[in-house]
């Protein structure tokens, strides 16, 4: 940095703050470490005593904090988010859709390894809403040399892989619900399960446009999900029927079907009893436990937004769900603002 005269400084960059003192009205920065000095701040310094000024010197090889958050944000910036205006060295992304935000967590890492500059993100694989704050980012000093934002580059490797970040619009629209269990059918005791799964759907834009009765008879229950596929539903589910008990036929209709089985249970709880498989044309078709219609968060809770974007879910995706995945139970449930479903 060096010394100029203030009658001198616009156009430079001031290397702190500058505090202003109005007795008996205000004390506080009058103008902030970064600020371009323009004509009309001229009188207005000189009136806050200050006659020369610390600026920013421009030296080969190093940036300025606001040029180095530019930097970083182009890391970070993908489709369907925008960046807040620079200031003081850090700009932040907000969402601009409702959607599925991802994080490719091992390559923020790697940038954040690197000394005076961070990038800050919400957990990855959750559901977002236009508007929600989706990551900052900054320069930690004045200046900062461009060597360490070519790093923070390479690091990225956003040429071959593309933006650190993602956000994902709602793709499906239609669900089918296949409700089994005999008492139900009967009507021995009242539906309490579809409301709940509809209320939920409901929170990603997606209807329920078919809902059917099968009672416990396996081979009802394979015939719904199987007219449901050829019906063309985006998503089908079938709630209760999935314990040990022998009148339990839900993952063995589910099979049947000729679905794909990724997996039958999970390593979350509760929701451990969860079947999940695809058809060949990527059709979803899931078996939901009975905790679903009674806790507050469950397995479907964690997987929900990620089917409603189209994402297909992977054995491995269900096995990283044992880290994080066990509810507490809490008085007051705070999901998703908790750690359930939060994998490192």
């Amino acid at each position: 940095m060096k010394l100029v005269k203030t009658e001198e400084a616009v156009g430079h960059v001031l290397c702190h703050d500058m505090t202003q003192i109005i007795p008996g009205v205000s004390k506080g920065p009058r103008f902030r470490k970064g600020h371009v000095v323009t004509k009309e701040d001229i009188p207005v310094l000189l009136s806050m005593g200050k006659e020369h000024l610390y600026v920013w010197e421009k030296t080969e090889g190093m940036l300025h904090e606001d040029e180095g958050a530019l930097r970083l944000l182009e890391l970070c910036k993908n489709e369907g988010m925008h960046a807040t205006e620079v200031k003081e060295g850090k700009t932040e992304l907000i969402a601009d859709q409702d959607g599925f935000f991802r994080v490719d967590a091992l390559r923020l890492y790697a940038v954040n390894d690197i000394e005076e500059l961070m990038i800050a993100t919400r957990h990855t694989d959750t559901a977002v809403k236009a508007g929600d704050k989706l990551a900052g980012m900054r320069v930690i000093p004045l200046v900062i040399e461009e060597k360490k934002l070519e790093a923070a580059k390479e690091a990225a490797r956003t040429e071959e892989e593309g933006p650190l970040l993602s956000l994902l619009p709602w793709r499906i629209a239609t669900a089918g619900l296949i409700t089994t269990g005999s008492e139900v059918e009967k009507g021995l005791i009242k539906d309490q399960f579809s409301p709940v799964v509809k209320r939920k759907l409901s929170d990603f834009q997606v209807e329920v446009t078919d809902h059917r009765l099968c009672g416990d008879d396996m081979g009802r229950i394979t015939e719904a999900i199987l007219d449901m596929k050829k019906s063309g539903l985006d998503l089908i589910i079938c709630t209760g029927g999935m314990s040990v008990d022998p009148d339990d036929r839900t993952p063995g209709a589910i099979k049947a079907s000729g679905a794909d089985i990724v997996t039958y249970g999970a390593p979350v709880l509760p929701g451990a009893m969860l079947c999940l498989g695809y058809f060949a044309d990527g059709t979803p078709v899931i078996g939901l436990p009975g905790c679903v219609m009674y806790a507050r968060a469950t397995i479907f809770d964690l997987l929900l937004p990620k089917l409603a974007a189209g994402v297909r879910i992977e054995r491995k995706d269900i096995v990283k769900l044992g880290h994080g995945g066990l509810c507490l139970g809490c008085s007051e449930c705070h999901y998703p603002v908790c750690p359930f479903g939060k994998q490192g």
